[in-house]
């Protein structure tokens, strides 16, 4: 039995890597545990000044799940979280609640004394704990009345006018519960928490007639993330300024010679995933168009081309469906791209692999068709009290029902089990800190950190289901999947001989480290207005600016390493094949610094996103992140290995150069022509005027915002027409005319490169 090998990098790498996401994990079980101490509390009754029970807290929690099983999350929001062509319902219910309070004061009164006493009635907090009760203001409790109403009369609308489907809730229970759920969370905006001079949701939403205004944990932690930030950036490019840590420039005198990809025989497995790649083409197609005819509600919300489209497909379910594709599309190529690089680091592939990565495909495609159906009858009101179960769970990235979300995770454990069954000899000959352990560990880390999701239950408070929600929108995009991502780029590089193992993984060591360091607690920046108490603010705040750092350092970083990439290929007897693939990985770079890192950065400052939440600049840093970093990079990761699935003869380099441009250029186009611009004009409308304003659907439809939505029209036919559909017919190359040659355990035939390395000085070559 051959040896272990040693850990191939210094120990203290793993031991610094150990100690942050320890320290991170330790900090979020902190939060934890205020979260449920300290959210707002669901009072068991909430009544008038006479007793008279208004609602309860079995309103409150059913009103949830009416929000969340109609898809209501996917229209509009909840403490600034959702979707963004209805309104943000905390602050609807919050202004219009005060305006009628404000009113029936000053039927009777001077207007100014309205004023006061309207900014009363919301800031007192009459919360009674030992009688478990809640006491409205006669003005507030008729306001509760008067908003049964509008909200009867708005989801019970027998139009499509507000993007929805018709006559969507006419339940009058169904309508109460639902007031029910928006009237607590508007008191959780305006009750002053006890102890402090400010909201439980930290004074949020700014609105001038309950005088919420920004507190001073709001500016303090922004200025200093803000000093963070431009710190942490410059004593880290001052240490790697002083010390050479990657040391990119170990392999520049060796001699390259990349191999033919038709000289590389490919093992079943690798063969199977031709059908993850076409499976993936079509779920991004399907994803796109449904995301432009979402997009098309906002620039004209009664008609689509002459369809009224919400009859069939409601703004909540097209924009249900473009979230969950754009998960499904990415992970369809991650787990292909896994299932691809095995047999390249185990150097063989056991028996049968190829039939478990079909079978996985099988799993996938229920999951993905069944859970749209789902979602489309959920969504339609036709499952009843199955909705969460088999229909729309609701939760914004997380709106599958729970069963095909309990199926899901099973089914990326079983991909592992794929990969352990492929790797296990090679695992067995490593150190637990190398590369191949460090590919097994981070795609155990996508289904196990994807599983937290299954804490956010509908029963709970939303402020406790939202802080899980957010550990898998956050923290497993943002940490796991770029640390997956991370390796499997490392490993690609190293296969192709460009970088040296050992220079690859300190690479890795080197993200998890600094990715971790703000990544893990920056997962709070979500919730500053939730909420959740102070401390969330301020740690997410400071935390979330070094996330950027990496950004920076690495974006800068990469130039030097494709400066040596191409003197490395000028070497080379074979033409370097991956040309395009590694385009995509550069696109990957510069969207990960604007859109996660100058996008982000820009909504993460709290006093900014106070009053930007849930308007088009989310939506921006979303985009430019979401398709700009994993959407890219599942195309790149598609690009790398279609080239060996296709026989060069029947490569298509001009549509592959054709899908660059137009993604990249129609990505651009969609941001900067259209939610950039739109972002900044709702921001200083809610800035100078009210956030109630900025979110309504009065001004969402003006002709100036209409005009930005129209001019997005060109990049999102170039991003479907010129980016998508030649992805498509590349994947569907490498299903019609995939290599025939298979190996098992050949490792001659499948490596990828080969490498001369010069002679030591004073011997002879």
């Amino acid at each position: 039995m051959r040896e272990r090998r040693d850990l191939i990098v210094s120990k203290g790498w793993l031991q610094a890597c150990l100690l942050v996401v320890l320290f991170g994990f330790l900090v979020l079980g902190i939060l934890a545990y205020k979260t449920y101490q300290d959210d707002p509390p669901v009072a068991a009754r909430v009544v008038n000044p006479a007793g008279r029970t208004l609602f309860t807290r079995s309103d409150v929690s059913a009103g949830q799940k009416v929000f969340l099983h109609n898809g209501l999350m996917e229209y509009g929001s909840i403490f600034g979280h959702g979707a963004y062509l209805g309104p943000d319902f905390t602050d609807d219910y919050l202004h219009r609640a005060a305006l009628s309070v404000k009113d029936r004061y000053s039927a009777g009164g001077k207007a100014g004394e309205a004023e006061q006493k309207t900014i009363d009635d919301f800031q007192a907090n009459r919360y009674d704990s030992e009688t478990n009760t809640i006491v409205y203001s006669a003005a507030q409790a008729r306001a509760f009345e008067q908003l049964r109403r509008h909200y009867a009369e708005y989801f019970g609308d027998p139009t499509t006018r507000f993007g929805l489907r018709p006559d969507a809730i006419t339940s009058p229970q169904k309508i109460k519960e639902l007031t029910a759920f928006f009237s607590w969370s508007a008191w959780a905006s305006a009750a002053r928490r006890p102890g402090h001079n400010y909201s439980y949701t930290n004074n949020w939403p700014p609105e001038k007639l309950v005088d919420n205004t920004p507190t001073a944990n709001v500016l303090i932690w922004s200025a200093v993330s803000l000093i963070a930030l431009l710190g942490g950036i410059g004593l880290l490019f001052g240490a790697f300024g002083r010390w050479n840590f990657l040391g990119w420039r170990g392999r520049e005198q060796a001699t390259l010679s990349f191999r033919s990809p038709g000289d590389v025989a490919l093992t079943p497995a690798q063969r199977a995933t031709a059908w993850f790649f076409l499976v993936m083409a079509a779920l991004f197609l399907i994803q796109a168009l449904v995301g432009a005819a979402s997009q098309h509600y906002r620039a004209d919300l009664g008609d689509f081309f002459g369809i009224d489209l919400a009859q069939v497909f409601p703004y909540n379910l097209t924009r249900t469906f473009h979230v969950q594709l754009a998960i499904f599309f990415v992970s369809a190529s991650y787990l292909a791209a896994g299932i691809f690089l095995a047999p390249m680091i185990a150097r063989r592939e056991p028996r049968g692999q190829g039939k478990l990565a079909y079978i996985l495909l099988g799993a996938v495609a229920l999951v993905v068709f069944g859970s749209l159906i789902g979602e489309f009858a959920g969504v339609h009101g036709w499952l009843g009290g199955l909705g969460g179960l088999v229909g729309d769970q609701g939760f914004e990235y997380l709106d599958l029902g729970r069963l095909w979300q309990v199926l899901l995770v099973i089914g990326l454990f079983f991909w592992v089990a794929i990969l352990w069954r492929g790797l296990r000899g090679r695992l067995s000959r490593e150190h637990v800190g190398n590369m191949p352990w460090l590919f097994f560990f981070a795609a155990l880390a996508i289904p196990a950190f994807y599983a937290v999701g299954l804490l956010a239950n509908a029963g709970d408070t939303f402020t406790v289901t939202d802080f899980w929600r957010f550990w898998v929108v956050h923290l497993w995009v943002e940490d796991f999947l770029e640390l997956f991502t991370t390796v499997m780029v490392a490993y690609i590089f190293v296969l192709l001989g460009v970088v040296r193992e050992k220079v690859a993984l300190t690479v890795i060591f080197l993200d998890i480290l600094l990715y971790s360091a703000g990544g893990v607690i920056g997962t709070m920046h979500h919730l500053y207005f939730s909420g959740e108490p102070a401390e969330h603010m301020a740690l997410g705040a400071v935390f979330s600016a070094a996330e950027v750092i990496p950004l920076t350092f690495l974006t800068v970083e990469a130039w030097s390493f494709l400066q040596l990439g191409a003197r490395q290929e000028s070497r080379s007897r074979m033409p370097f094949p991956h040309r395009w693939a590694v385009m995509f990985l550069v696109a990957v770079g510069f969207w990960n610094f604007l859109g996660a890192g100058v996008f982000g950065f820009l909504i993460n400052l709290p006093i900014v996103s106070y009053y930007e939440i849930g308007t088009a600049l989310t939506a921006n840093h979303g985009h430019a992140a979401m398709m700009g970093v994993y959407g890219m990079l599942a195309v790149g990761l598609a690009m790398f290995c279609l080239r060996y699935l296709i026989p060069a003869e029947r490569w298509p380099e001009r549509a592959a150069k054709t899908s660059f441009w137009s993604l990249n250029i129609g990505l651009a186009w969609m941001c900067f022509s259209d939610l950039l611009p739109l972002g900044f004009i709702q921001l200083y409308e809610s800035v100078s005027n009210s956030y109630f304003h900025a979110r309504s659907l009065d001004f969402l439809t003006k002709s100036t915002n209409t005009l930005l939505e129209w001019l997005r029209f060109p990049g999102d036919v170039l991003f479907i027409v010129g980016g998508i559909l030649p992805l498509l017919y590349i994947c569907w190359l490498g299903v019609r005319h995939r290599v025939k040659r298979e190996t098992l355990e050949e490792p001659e035939e499948i490596l990828f490169t080969d490498v001369t390395e010069p002679a030591a000085e004073g011997v002879a070559p």
